[in-house]
């Protein structure tokens, strides 16, 4: 999305569907709508409900729903534009409609309901295998199926080294590709989602770690009188979140069992605070003396990544308050919460809610521990 000021202009939205290629929606459609909410979630599926006015007999009633252009499995893009510069928030597919009658004006109501296109991936059972294949191969030969719908993989190769040794063991799939991609991205600490844009009909299939580094998004605001940029924001310490994983592997030959060193996760997690949280729980990984030692290792340094930000904050802010989009699965600084929660965070999740004349955003920020590395943020 564009790193553009919002200002105090006005907020379009656009609509594009379609049932593979999509198009602008008939102005009918546009007319009517009433609301959208969009959620994006580091590591899930993104999701869409918008709703559309059914009270004046018109296209949609007589035309456009009899005809099928609200099915499910029809493709759907929702972008906004900001004083002229657009930004694609979803791409996803329609899995359900409802159409809510009423006897009371303006109550008479159709709600679409979604998820992104990797629901394309979750849709069917495949078997398959991959031979001499690394992790990072296997997703690219997967998300190559895909292409056809303007999804673009992008691929970070895996931080621990794990040669395939077809002599071995050979790497079979069973079940949806979603849920082998995303069984890849969490034995190696990884995430999986789709980044819709930059423009309606394209997208970005990104596996990897979470991006932790880079330019900062500007600062979210707050007990700083006409700088406050949000109302309120909630921040929580789970003293549980943080585990200390303990992985073993077995030589085959000798049967005896090594306890494996605990990893850095700096490489996958770069940190954001000066006061790391400690691990007050340490958990066993099943299963890991029957993995060769990269596999064992590589899901050991995973489990100690994703269970590291015991710190989380939430709040809303009105983009045009605040001046700017705020995009999840990015680094954002806060300022005005005091010395120890003050400072650069991840973007967990964003909630885009539109209607006319409002646009906000709910939106979840987590790190892993207290404490600003900086005196300074982006503001």
């Amino acid at each position: 999305m564009a790193d553009e000021p919002v200002g105090r202009g006005p907020v379009h939205m656009q609509l594009h569907m379609g049932p593979k290629l999509v198009n602008p929606v008939p102005a009918e459609v546009t007319e009517a709508l009433l609301t959208a909410q969009i959620t994006s979630t580091a590591g899930e599926r993104s999701g869409f409900q918008i709703a559309f006015d059914l009270t004046k007999r018109g296209a949609i009633v007589d035309r456009l729903l009899p005809e099928g252009f609200f099915d499910p499995k029809t493709r759907v893009v929702v972008s906004v534009s900001v004083k002229g510069t657009a930004s694609v928030l979803l791409d996803g597919l329609i899995v359900r409609h409802e159409v809510g009658a009423s006897n009371q004006p303006g109550q008479t109501t159709l709600t679409v309901t979604g998820e992104d296109l990797t629901l394309l991936m979750d849709l069917e059972d495949r078997t398959d295998r991959y031979p001499n294949l690394r992790p990072w191969q296997r997703v690219d030969r997967v998300l190559a199926k895909y292409a056809d719908y303007g999804i673009e993989p992008t691929i970070v190769q895996e931080p621990i080294e794990q040669p395939p040794r077809e002599q071995l063991r050979v790497m079979y799939q069973t079940g949806t590709d979603l849920q082998f991609v995303n069984d890849l991205a969490r034995a190696n600490g990884y995430t999986f989602y789709l980044d819709p844009g930059p423009v309606p009909g394209r997208s970005t299939a990104y596996w990897g770690p979470e991006k932790r580094l880079g330019v900062r998004q500007h600062a979210l605001t707050v007990n700083m009188d006409a700088e406050s940029t949000v109302d309120q924001l909630t921040f929580a310490y789970d003293g549980t979140a943080r585990e200390e994983p303990q992985a073993r592997v077995q030589d085959p030959g000798t049967r005896t069992s090594t306890l494996l060193p605990q990893p850095d996760i700096g490489p996958l997690r770069p940190p954001l605070a000066k006061r790391a949280t400690p691990a007050l729980k340490r958990r066993t990984l099943p299963g890991t003396a029957k993995l060769e030692t990269e596999q064992a290792s590589a899901e050991l340094l995973a489990r100690a990544a994703t269970s590291a930000d015991a710190i989380s904050g939430s709040g809303q802010l009105d983009v045009n308050r605040h001046g700017y989009l705020l995009r999840p699965r990015e680094l954002v600084g806060v300022r005005g919460a005091g010395v120890t929660y003050d400072g650069d965070y991840y973007v967990k999740s964003v909630t885009h809610n539109l209607r006319p004349g409002s646009y906000q955003q709910n939106f979840t920020l987590t790190r892993e521990g207290l404490v600003a590395l900086s005196d300074r943020v982006r503001p």
